[in-house]
């Protein structure tokens, strides 16, 4: 019996969906265990008793910025010591405790990430922003793809969105570098024909220097587009409006 046009698409969309999981997760069993283990690493050094960091979203996805739980006996300059040693582990994208409190006070500004980065790395996940070859034109998915990432970041309007572009070892550095900062440039503008404000998107490529957790350089996969959000205000807790790090 012939399969008809309908059920043959579908059945094609769902083979690319799982397809593209697969190929996903790989890269985050290797990228977010190596950072669960320095991180219980840099906790422990801190005199963290008690305390784990969890590297998940609230709905169970891979998260590159854990939440810290437990230490309820460890006294204020302690979880602050220990939330800035777990925010120094590469790759940490920005830290927070359970109980709401910001990661840490000191004598420098602190910043905290907001749910938009999470948000995006959800798209991101198993599909990515793709270029032509050698080029910085973003390929016609990829517009669509931008689409949702641009719905995505407009929650967070006001904040400063950091676009970097990714190379793989492929050709020369210098050749790798030119073409991460123009194709983080092309997103960057793509964001901003979508609306969102160019004042608040920062561009930058750092060519292949910093190839994905667990992946050899010349892996494809490094060729990639990454987006940091963080407040442009630092936030500052008081007894009034913030649980005390408890």
């Amino acid at each position: 019996m012939p399969i008809r046009p309908s059920l043959a698409i579908l059945a094609g969309a769902v083979l690319t969906g799982v397809s593209a999981f697969l190929l996903a997760e790989p890269v985050a069993r290797d990228f977010i265990p190596r950072m669960e283990t320095q991180a219980a690493e840099a906790i422990e050094a801190a005199g963290g008793t008690g305390v784990t960091a969890r590297f998940a979203s609230a709905s169970g996805a891979p998260s590159r910025h854990p939440v810290l739980r437990g230490g309820e006996a460890l006294d204020t300059a302690t979880r602050t010591r220990v939330a800035h040693a777990v925010d120094e582990v590469p790759g940490v994208g920005g830290v927070i405790w359970s109980d709401g409190t910001a990661r840490a006070e000191s004598g420098e500004p602190t910043y905290q990430p907001l749910h938009c980065q999470e948000d995006v790395e959800g798209l991101l996940q198993t599909r990515s922003i793709r270029f032509e070859e050698a080029s910085s034109a973003l390929l016609p998915a990829s517009r669509i793809l931008l689409d949702e990432v641009s719905e995505a970041l407009r929650p967070c309007l006001g904040s400063i969105i950091a676009i970097t572009g990714h190379t793989d070892k492929s050709g020369t550095e210098p050749g790798n570098l030119a073409l991460s900062r123009d194709r983080a440039r092309a997103v960057r503008e793509a964001l901003v024909s979508r609306g969102i404000p160019r004042d608040g998107l920062r561009a930058s490529g750092v060519g292949s220097s910093q190839p994905v957790a667990g992946l050899a350089p010349s892996d494809p996969a490094n060729r990639r587009i990454e987006f940091s959000v963080i407040r442009t205000e630092p936030l500052r807790p008081t007894p009034v409006d913030t649980p005390e790090a408890k």
